[in-house]
């Protein structure tokens, strides 16, 4: 059975029987009728995946792959803050009638420094590192830079990511400060596992672990009676993911250089609403 299925299913048990509610708290988060949006959460949740076992997507709901891995090169990639760079309409309640979302993700990432060995934006720094320098223990990104929250359609919530090479092999560690669990959770492991596997690929390296902070793992209130239906289905083994193992430049990486190989899941007949 998949791991991500396991793993996910723990933590939306320990959430719902051990959590925190906010219900009489006064929250920023509403529904898109007003009312407030609250949760039960639980604080500080670590999990692990290894990827040279498998790709870590679920199989009791099914997780968009290729709209998750384009936002993901829209922000790595292309370094956007403009939702018409991005194929789906999941930031279009962030964006301005401009379709900006301010100087968030996309915008931090391509900020570039002068170093003494040439100027690197921040995606570029961590390339040139992995090539140069992996015995580095700098190699990071972070995202939540105070001068320009104000100018964020929304504070970033997966922030940094620390890369850390032991011998022929890439890890990483990301940081998030809030996870939506039902809608995000799994949908931020795939991305930042494919970061990795890209990442690794390129700089020569096999992709070892991800490991996932989450400050604070919740779930909405209108998310519960969805969430306990799902972690009831069966759980299917984990696809197969081929990459095009012939790309050796990052920005050469398309949704269409990678595969999925009998991915079975499990429907769902529900429109899951999300929190704004």
């Amino acid at each position: 059975m998949s791991r991500a299925d396991q793993i996910f299913v723990e933590n939306m048990k320990d959430i719902l029987e051990n959590g925190f509610w906010d219900t009489n708290l006064k929250v920023r988060p509403h529904w898109e009728d007003g009312t407030p949006a609250h949760t039960v959460k639980k604080f500080c949740i670590v999990n692990r995946y290894n990827l040279q076992e498998e790709l870590p997507i679920l199989t009791i709901r099914r997780t968009a792959f290729k709209s998750c891995l384009d936002e993901l090169l829209w922000i790595w990639q292309k370094k956007s803050n403009n939702i018409h760079d991005l194929n789906s309409h999941i930031w279009d309640s962030w964006a301005d009638e401009n379709g900006s979302i301010g100087k968030a993700y996309g915008y931090q990432l391509a900020k570039k420094s002068i170093y003494p060995e040439g100027e690197f934006d921040q995606v570029d720094r961590v390339l040139y590192d992995l090539k140069h320098n992996p015995q580095s223990r700098r190699i990071m990104t972070n995202i939540y830079n105070f001068e320009d929250l104000h100018e964020m359609g929304l504070y970033p919530c997966a922030y940094s990511m620390t890369f850390n090479v032991s011998g022929d092999t890439l890890n990483g560690i990301l940081n998030q400060r809030s996870n939506d669990m039902l809608t995000a959770n799994n949908w931020n492991v795939l991305q930042y596992s494919l970061l990795l596997m890209m990442f690794a690929q390129v700089s020569g390296l096999k992709p070892g672990t991800l490991v996932h902070v989450i400050a604070d793992a919740h779930i909405y209130d209108r998310h519960v009676d969805i969430v306990k239906e799902i972690i009831k289905k069966p759980q299917h083994p984990a696809p197969k993911l081929i990459m095009d193992k012939s790309i050796k430049n990052f920005y050469d990486f398309t949704v269409d250089s990678f595969k999925l190989v009998d991915y079975e899941y499990e429907k769902l007949d529900k429109k899951i609403p999300v929190a704004i």
